[in-house]
This record gives structure tokens, C-alpha cells and sequence, in this order.
């Protein structure tokens, strides 16, 4: 059936951040006391180099300048200990399966969802996905178009 975590529960903390450089510590500060991370909440790769306090005035053209944002499922590959399991995810447009198996190894993640935008009925705006899921043992899951909540417990039953 459906996967459901209660929010009350005295293993689940929750911690609010309104940046990516926030989301990024509170992660590392964690995740050496946990043994599975999810990595299912990406945040923008790139971020305004400087934000502004007040209201920008339209003056003509202007240029953005973008730095990137901290890589955090990189950060936590980076210090993964034995015994820990770290999952993310990939939503590609092009070269799906390369990517995807790319990111699988230089994040050292032990597997990732990749989610394609080319595939009917998936990803955003509806209640259904279709994803494959890679593994850094390379096994390889290919799912069917099936309900978010089915998807979610097929990524949960990867957890030994």
C-alpha cells in the first residue's frame, strides 16, 4: 500500500530552510547519524549571486549573474560510512541513462531514480511516474507507469 510517515514520530525530525546553502547543512550536519538518505528534494542548481533587499525597478535590459548551488547528496556520498544507504534521483531531457549512471557514480550513491520528462503521464502535474532505477551494484529496475505512491514504496523496498 501507500508509504506514510507520521510526522510525530520520535525518528523523524524535520527541520524548515528557506535556501539551498541551508537545506545543504542541515543534511550534512545529519546524516551522520542517520543510515538512509532519500535525496528526493532537489533544489535549483544555480542561485542569484547576490539578492537584493528591495524591489529591482525595471531599467532595460539587465544581466543575472548565477553561482551555483552546494551539490548535497554529493556532500553526503562524499562522507557515507559502511552500512549507510544513499539514494537520489535524476530527472533528465537528454541522455537519460548516461546521466543518470554518471551521477550515480561521482555522487557515490548506492542507487538513483531517474525520472524522464519524455515519458507520457509522468514527473509533474499528475498523480502517475515511470521511472528506472540504477544501481552502483549495476542491477537495474525498469518500472511501469503506476501510481507516485506504488513508485515510493518500490524506492523504500531498496532499504535492507
Amino acid at each position: 500500500g501507500p508509504v506514510s510517515i507520521k510526522m510525530n514520530h520520535p525518528n523523524v525530525r524535520v527541520v524548515k530552510v528557506t535556501s539551498a546553502q541551508q537545506m545543504h547543512d542541515a543534511c550534512v550536519s545529519v546524516w551522520g547519524e542517520m543510515n538512509v538518505g532519500i535525496m528526493c528534494a532537489a533544489v535549483a542548481d544555480y542561485a542569484p549571486s547576490v539578492v537584493e533587499e528591495t524591489k529591482i525597478k525595471r531599467v532595460g535590459e539587465m544581466t543575472l549573474q548565477l553561482r551555483p548551488n552546494p551539490d548535497i547528496a554529493a556532500a553526503m556520498g562524499e562522507s557515507k560510512k559502511t552500512g549507510q544507504m544513499l539514494i537520489g534521483f535524476a530527472l533528465e531531457t537528454n541522455d537519460e541513462e548516461t546521466n543518470a549512471s554518471k551521477k550515480l557514480a561521482k555522487k557515490n550513491l548506492d542507487y538513483i531514480v531517474l525520472n524522464s520528462l519524455r515519458e507520457k503521464d509522468t514527473c509533474f502535474g499528475v498523480d502517475t511516474n515511470k521511472v528506472t532505477i540504477f544501481g552502483a551494484d549495476g542491477t537495474r529496475r525498469d518500472g511501469s507507469l503506476k501510481a507516485k505512491a506504488e513508485v515510493a514504496k518500490d524506492i523504500v523496498d531498496l532499504i535492507k
